[in-house]
């Protein structure tokens, strides 16, 4: 089924100083599709995933070049504005940072700082939230309860429910399954394919299963480059590329 593009790069280079971290990727990444980044480590998936949200300039000292396109709108023109385009593409880091505050009050973090002060529009917003990360049933009688108490499976799915209660388009997950046990990771796996009917997910993993089992197409990045993109059942049973095969079948990575 062809989808509608979501988020477009073309001719993107991006530099830490003087080292050019990315070559010349050219990627249309379909709507409500969950998109794998695979490749072996440093080789440009994290940092393409944060070119996405602009969270590289953070850093400091580093450089884009080309295009970056999310609904047609280049998101590093001059009019944009970053607190808001971070709030339309949400993040998911390897491990879980929950903040030192109560269940519900990670979850009302956002919404409050975007300026909802309404109690029970609130109340509505983490319960939804939290039902859509599936943690609702596990925590909805200790919302008070300091989040750093949960397990780190919990922790990962509330940093996933924070990030739904600000309304997003796009979800990054950066290995977001790296720190947790087999049940958490097949937990979030299927929350995952459960999110892609309402938001386009970009997931780097270094998990080939993982890609198989929960993505619609898949980027094997090498050396800051793009080597193949294909549906992801072609790319793991017919790859076009003979490093992607090698990398699949595990001769190198």
């Amino acid at each position: 089924m062809t989808q509608m593009a979501k988020i477009v790069t073309r001719n993107l280079n991006m530099y830490y100083s003087d080292f050019q971290a990315l070559k010349n990727i050219n990627l249309t990444i379909g709507e409500k599709e969950v998109t794998a980044l695979i490749g072996p480590s440093g080789c440009g998936k994290s940092t393409f995933l944060r070119v996405l949200n602009r969270m590289n300039e953070l850093i400091g000292d580093t450089r884009v070049e080309g295009k970056v396109y999310i609904d047609n709108q280049d998101i590093y023109g001059p009019k944009v504005d970053v607190v808001e385009l971070r709030k339309r593409v949400g993040m998911v880091f390897q491990k879980p940072n929950p903040f030192p505050k109560s269940i519900y009050d990670n979850v009302a973090y956002g919404p409050r700082i975007h300026g909802l002060k309404d109690k029970q529009k609130l109340d509505e917003l983490v319960e939804k939230s939290l039902k859509q990360a599936a943690l609702w049933d596990e925590v909805k009688d200790r919302l008070n309860a300091p989040a750093l108490g949960l397990s780190g499976g919990q922790q990962q799915r509330l940093c996933i429910a924070r990030l739904l209660a600000v309304e997003p388009e796009v979800l990054l997950m950066d290995e977001p399954t790296s720190a947790l046990d087999p049940i958490s990771t097949m937990k979030i796996e299927e929350l995952v394919k459960s999110l892609k009917e309402r938001y386009t997910i970009v997931i780097v993993t270094h998990n080939m299963q993982q890609a198989a089992r929960i993505s619609d197409k898949t980027a094997f990045f090498l050396n800051g480059e793009v080597v193949e993109f294909n549906e992801t059942e072609k790319m793991f049973t017919n790859p076009a590329d003979q490093r992607t095969e090698d990398y699949i079948t595990g001769r190198f990575g």
